[in-house]
């Protein structure tokens, strides 16, 4: 048996397991692949690699909050990962840790049919691994990438790495002007629920990202990559207004195909695992 994971902190919310073990079934590779979560720390995050290694697991899905480290403990690189300084897929081989970023990708095959990133005004929230692999992708496909961070240091470094623009959060209780822009891409962890930890109130994501709900209307095109049990605020404010959504579970099946064929070197099921992921909870 040939062994996969999703690893990071937390984990449990991950529909990754589902998503790929409807793939092996489909494709009559269940008894030959298998794929489950795996919930490593920072401080653990290295030394659980290396172990998943020993154990004779064939690679991994990396998440929040483990990108960059995941690229910076690798022995080869794709160029995407060189680029970008992240890395969403570690495969284990025995020359050693392949890094590859299947975020970037699985962005772009994401976007609505007919919509062409080239020239497209598009606002990137968050300077993280997420954040990285969306601007550097949409940079590359031509459109103009504006980057906004909490901290203001970590967009402006990124925008001078992709020849991109930065600007500051608007100051609590206002909102950014969503007028110019094409496209959202929420690459920040707000909307990610916490195990155990109660709702937040109505409208505090939307605060919390700066965003003014009036202005999720189309024909912006909006994509967040945060997924949980229920949509999030975001999510769902955008298509209560009329914005064209792409949520994180499309993400997620079109990055996991990527996955799966640099694991696996077949062309995935997409619309069995497009199915396994929204029929889990």
């Amino acid at each position: 048996m040939r062994r996969l994971a999703v690893v990071g902190h937390p984990v449990a919310h991950s529909r990754s397991p589902a998503m790929h073990n409807a793939a092996f079934a489909a494709l009559g590779l269940a008894g030959e692949w298998s794929y489950e979560a795996i919930d490593l720390a920072p401080e653990r995050f290295a030394a659980g690699i290396a172990g998943l290694r020993e154990r004779g697991f064939a690679g991994v899905n990396v998440t929040v909050p483990h990108k960059r480290a995941a690229c910076e403990l690798a022995d080869a690189r794709s160029d995407a990962v060189a680029a970008i300084g992240a890395a969403n897929t570690l495969s284990f081989t025995a020359a050693g840790i392949r890094a590859d970023n299947t975020d970037a990708g699985g962005l772009l095959a994401a976007l609505p049919a007919g919509f062409d990133p080239r020239g497209a005004a598009s606002l990137v929230l968050g300077a993280g691994g997420s954040a990285r692999a969306a601007a550097w992708a949409l940079a590359g496909a031509g459109a103009e990438v504006t980057i906004a961070n909490r901290t203001a240091s970590r967009a402006a470094a990124l925008a001078a790495e992709l020849g991109a623009t930065a600007v500051p959060l608007p100051a609590p209780g206002a909102g950014f002007d969503l007028g110019g822009f094409d496209l959202l891409v929420n690459a920040t962890s707000v909307g990610l629920a916490t195990p155990g930890a109660p709702p937040p109130a109505p409208g505090a994501d939307l605060k919390a990202l700066r965003l003014e709900a009036d202005q999720l209307v189309s024909p912006l095109v909006v994509v967040d990559l945060v997924y949980g049990s229920e949509p999030t605020e975001l999510a769902a404010t955008s298509i209560s207004g009329g914005a064209t959504l792409i949520d994180g579970l499309e993400v997620l099946v079109r990055q996991g195909a990527d996955s799966f064929r640099i694991w696996v070197g077949r062309e995935p099921p997409i619309e069995v695992m497009r199915s396994a992921i929204r029929d889990s909870r």
